[in-house]
C-alpha cells in the first residue's frame, strides 16, 4: 500500500484550467499528492489533470474533503461518490471530513459513514481537517477507529501544539494547511537568518520545519518554479537550534480560525 508523500500540492484557490495546469506542472515538477475539496470547485479540473499527465493511477495519491452541506445531510456516499465521478477516479485515496461543525453534532455519524465506505472499497484512507483534541477523542471513543489523518491549519507562528498533541496521543497523522503562514512568516528574522544561512529561500526554511515535526505540508503554488522550489524542502535539512528558533515564533492556539463557530458548506 503506497504511504502517503511527505509533501502535498494544495490547490485552493485555483478553478478550471488555472487549477488543471497548476496540477500538471506540480505533478511534472515531482508532486504525488494532490489535495482538493468539494468546496473548493475544482475537482473536475483537477480530475482533468489526473487524467491528462500520464503517470499510472498507484503512483498518485489523492485527496478531497467532505462537503459542510453533505457532512450535514447525512448523504456521505453520495458525496463520494459525486467526488469519484468529478475526480475521474474509481476510488479515492484519502477523504476528510473537512470541518467538524460540532453545532450540528454530525461528525461521528459521517465519520461512521466514511468507514463504510472505506470498507466498501471506495476510499483507501478516512481522515478528518480542522478537527480539535475534544473532537479526535470522541469520535475514537464512539466509533472505536482513530482518523488516519487530521489535516490543520499551521505554520511556524501557529504551532497547533495541543491539536498535534492528541493527534500523536491517537495514532493520527498530521497534516498542514496553510503552512507557509499568511506572508509574515516568511519574513521572520529566525526564517531569514537560517534561510540565508542554510542558502535556502525562506520557504524552503519554513516546509523544512514542517517536515521535522513529522508533520506532511500541504502547500499550494501555480507557478511552476515556486512549485519545483518547494518541493526541494525535502531535501533541506535543519539543526536542533533551528528547529527550536522557528518554535519559538508560535503565537499560541487563540490564532487558529474557531472552529467552534466556523461554518463551511
Amino acid at each position: 500500500m503506497m504511504a502517503i508523500p511527505p509533501l502535498g500540492l494544495g490547490t485552493w484557490p485555483l478553478t478550471g484550467p488555472d487549477a488543471t495546469r497548476a496540477v500538471l506542472s506540480g505533478i511534472e515538477a515531482g508532486y504525488r499528492l494532490i489535495d482538493t475539496a468539494a468546496i473548493y470547485g475544482n475537482e473536475d479540473a483537477v480530475g482533468a489533470a489526473l487524467a491528462e499527465c500520464g503517470l499510472p493511477r498507484d503512483e498518485l495519491f489523492v485527496t478531497t474533503k467532505l462537503r459542510g452541506s453533505d457532512h450535514v445531510s447525512g448523504d456521505i456516499r453520495g458525496a463520494v461518490e459525486r467526488s469519484l465521478k468529478s475526480l475521474g477516479l474509481d476510488r479515492l485515496d484519502l477523504f476528510l471530513i473537512h470541518w467538524p461543525l460540532p453545532r450540528h453534532d454530525t461528525y461521528v455519524a459521517a465519520f461512521e459513514a466514511m468507514l463504510a465506505c472505506r470498507d466498501a472499497g471506495l476510499v483507501r484512507h478516512v481522515g478528518v481537517s480542522n478537527f480539535l483534541g475534544t473532537h479526535l477523542r470522541r469520535v475514537v471513543a464512539e466509533t472505536g477507529k482513530a482518523p488516519a489523518v487530521n489535516q490543520i491549519q499551521m505554520d511556524p507562528s501557529l504551532a497547533r501544539l495541543p491539536v498535534r498533541r492528541a493527534n500523536d496521543e491517537l495514532g493520527v497523522s498530521t497534516q498542514s494547511w496553510s503552512p507557509l503562514g499568511r506572508g509574515d512568516v516568511l519574513g521572520a528574522p529566525a526564517v531569514t537568518a537560517i534561510a540565508e544561512r542554510l542558502g535556502h529561500s525562506p520557504a524552503q526554511v519554513v516546509l523544512a520545519w514542517h517536515r521535522a515535526q513529522g508533520v506532511v505540508p500541504i502547500v499550494r503554488s501555480a507557478d511552476p518554479a515556486r512549485q519545483a522550489e518547494n518541493l526541494a524542502a525535502l531535501d533541506v535539512r535543519l539543526t536542533a537550534g533551528d528547529v527550536d528558533a522557528l518554535n519559538r515564533l508560535d503565537r499560541g492556539e487563540s490564532a487558529a480560525r474557531d472552529v467552534e463557530t466556523e461554518e463551511h458548506f
